[in-house]
């Protein structure tokens, strides 16, 4: 079962350190000084080594960081943590985990798009009444927790659909998704169109899948804005090297699975067999709605997101959404 997005959920409950609020628009120029004395960088990959990250190992593999070093949190250390802390210099989260952060007084930015699209989705029985988030009403919906990019989904979903969380019952599950759903524990959950999706079609539980199509900003490659002034020849090098990784993960499946499983335990047998399912399945989400891969950000998107978000409690009413991102650097 692929774990990429769990780094997400789990990760938002941990205590923020607080930061300057220094905002790096989308017009904002670079510093244009190289950092030659700056020490390689940590990109921090968050969770567990999965296929879901394959470009970053492709770019490591072909040296196109060199020097950087990956390092995968493991699931009991926040999100933001090390960042905060100065033990990464990188991070793949969520630009809605990267605004609502900013919120709460993290130096956070984000620097290049790395899903164009975004992966939630509700997930019910084959069969089920259940057609649309309106549908919803007056049932069971299973969800790792109150925190991260599923319940993001899930209140604005709501919202959208003129539903509150009064509406459903809602039951916090953990990672149970598949387990809760075919034993009829919950009557839908929300999981990830490259992971828990793929896990009922391999069980063979046919499900009916939901996009709710949320007017939220999928993953990204995020920074702080101190380290992208200080470093922006690095913040530039370590984009150009993810965005090729991107293209080699969507254009050659087998170089790309060669290159994992030297970053990835045990990649053979079922493990191997599953992520040759969800790699195409990641690589679709790559490409955004202008058909490229790590699109640019777009202003209206962030802008929506913050009201959208705003509307269900999540940020602040006016929280500034223009400072959570540049395309200054990519």
């Amino acid at each position: 079962m692929t774990q990429f997005r769990r780094y997400a959920v789990v990760a938002v409950a941990t205590v923020l350190l607080s930061a300057g609020l220094a905002g790096c628009t989308e017009t904002a120029n670079p510093v244009s000084s190289p950092s030659a004395t700056a020490p390689a960088p940590v990109i921090g990959l968050t969770y567990i080594p999965n296929i879901q990250f394959a470009p970053f190992y492709i770019a490591d593999h072909e040296g196109s960081f060199a020097p950087a070093t990956l390092r995968h949190h493991g699931s009991a250390e926040g999100l933001f943590t090390a960042l905060t802390a100065g033990d990464e210099d990188f991070v793949v989260a969520g630009g809605d985990e990267i605004l609502q952060a900013r919120a709460q007084g993290v130096d956070l930015v984000a620097v290049a798009s790395y899903y164009g699209q975004y992966p939630a989705r509700i997930i019910v029985p084959q069969g089920s009444p259940i057609a649309s988030v309106a549908d919803l009403r007056g049932h069971t919906v299973g969800l790792p927790g109150r925190y991260g990019e599923s319940w993001f989904a899930l209140l604005i979903a709501l919202k959208e659909a003129g539903l509150t969380e009064s509406d459903v019952t809602i039951m916090e599950i953990g990672y149970t998704q598949q387990a809760a759903l075919t034993t009829g524990k919950v009557d839908a959950v929300v999981g990830f169109a490259n992971s828990e999706v793929l896990t009922f079609e391999a069980a063979g539980f046919p499900v009916t899948v939901i996009d709710p199509q949320v007017p939220l900003v999928s993953i990204c490659l995020a920074t702080t804005h101190a380290y992208a002034e200080a470093h922006p020849d690095v913040v530039t090098k370590v984009i150009a090297g993810m965005k090729a990784g991107m293209t080699t993960a969507r254009e050659d499946e087998a170089t790309t699975l060669d290159i994992a499983a030297q970053y990835i335990p045990s990649f053979r047998g079922d493990t191997l067999e599953t992520a040759k399912q969800v790699l195409p399945a990641t690589t679709a989400l790559f490409v955004g709605a202008d058909g490229t891969v790590s699109p640019p950000f777009v202003a209206a998107e962030w802008t929506a997101m913050a009201t959208a978000m705003a509307s269900v409690g999540l940020v602040p009413a006016g929280t500034d959404a223009a400072a959570a991102y540049t395309n200054a650097y990519a």
